[in-house]
């Protein structure tokens, strides 16, 4: 478990006034029996008023929002066990702290698994100054995600609404609620910067279709909502990447759609099940080194397989390893390549779109059609998935 993420500058005005013939700046002082002979050309003075400026539009939504989600969401302070010397406190225990906010009335809380792995003691507080003790429900480290539970009264819980993330968009507008740096209900807004990212899990696998905003994410907000203007949950802040650790990196966070599958099946079945294909792919895209030395269409889009578990599916489904090596630029590149162009009729533009399809729409003993570009020629492959090794 980590502890997570996710002066003042006075500017002083100078008042410069100048008096000179009767005039000061802003203000003009004449005789009250005389006009001067310029007043006709001047603008009628402002009408004076006693109420605010207007509140703008958006304004009132950020200020909505916060107003409702923030009875939803919670800061989470643990107490955790720790291996870790360089972390390690009295007894080798570590405290933390996150973020989350709740799903249902049933007490259940959504955070990351990084937040409450490990806890031995877990302490929930909400806005209105409630503080609960969390028990946890499961934790699924393929996804950084976690379900805890507190007991509390249904009418005391204010479960928040999901929005569909298969539908977000670049440029569409974010909000992030949490506890950075430990100050409690946080909110900070930006941009969907891009969609489809992968970042790692805290296993062996990586996690696809994640979001990427320019929200600021510190430690802290680790495990709270990633929100619309409508204020459904569009993800949950997971990780940053920052030369200093703070804002000023690059914010992800967890697809809201992979959040309610995990959720659910914690919940229900007490762990979450990932189909596995068992293959390793080339990192990255397809690059020009390998369209040169395998004779490659120059706009081929797809997922370079490099190696297949001997005794997984899709070794037993007929799918083959590189081969027939070259070195370019001083590093091997294959010559004859199984490429995975589509999945179930879907197109595959990358490794991302591969792992999204196979976490999203399939489960274990599932069977998928692969579309396989093979030495210039397409191949079928229907492959029985198998369940990702612990």
């Amino acid at each position: 478990m980590s502890s997570h993420w996710a002066g003042r500058l006075v500017l002083f005005s100078l008042a410069l006034v100048l008096i000179a013939a009767g005039f000061v700046i802003g203000t003009m002082t004449v005789p009250t029996n005389a006009v001067p002979a310029f007043a006709s050309s001047l603008p009628a003075p402002a009408a004076q008023t006693t109420t605010n400026e207007p509140v703008l539009d958006s304004e009132r939504i950020y200020a909505d929002v916060y107003n409702r989600i923030s009875q939803s969401v919670v800061s989470i302070n643990v107490v955790a066990r720790t291996t870790n010397a360089s972390f390690q406190g009295q007894d080798g225990l570590v405290e933390g702290s996150g973020s989350g906010f709740v799903i249902d009335q049933q007490g259940h809380i959504v955070t990351n698994n990084h937040v409450v792995e490990g806890a031995t003691r877990i302490e929930v507080s909400f806005f209105d100054g409630t503080i609960a003790r969390g028990e946890v429900v499961g934790l699924d480290p393929d996804s950084d995600l976690a379900v805890i539970q507190v007991d509390l009264p249904p009418e005391e819980l204010q479960p928040v609404s999901f929005a569909n993330s298969d539908d977000l968009y670049i440029g569409q507008s974010t909000i992030a609620i949490g506890s950075p740096f430990g100050q409690r209900w946080t909110m900070t807004t930006g941009i969907i910067s891009a969609v489809d990212r992968t970042i790692d899990g805290l296993g062996n696998f990586q996690i696809g279709s994640v979001i990427q905003t320019d929200a600021a994410i510190n430690p802290g907000n680790s495990g709270g909502p990633l929100l619309d203007l409508q204020g459904r949950v569009i993800g949950v802040n997971s990780q940053i990447i920052s030369q200093s650790r703070s804002s000023s990196g690059i914010g992800f966070a967890i697809p809201a759609n992979l959040v309610q599958r995990v959720a659910d099946e914690i919940i229900n079945e007490g762990s979450v099940d990932y189909s596995y294909m068992g293959i390793q792919t080339l990192p990255g895209d397809v690059n020009l080194s390998l369209i040169e030395a395998a004779g490659l269409p120059n706009n081929i889009r797809g997922v370079v397989v490099l190696n297949v578990d001997q005794n997984g599916p899709a070794a037993n489904a007929g799918l083959r390893p590189a081969t027939d090596a070259v070195v370019v630029d001083g590093e091997q590149v294959p010559r004859s390549v199984d490429i995975i162009t589509a999945i179930d009729g879907q197109e595959v533009l990358g490794f991302n779109s591969l792992i999204s399809y196979l976490a999203g729409n399939t489960e274990p003993g599932q069977t998928v059609n692969l579309t396989v570009l093979r030495d210039g020629q397409q191949v079928a492959l229907p492959v029985v998935l198998g369940a990702r090794p612990n």
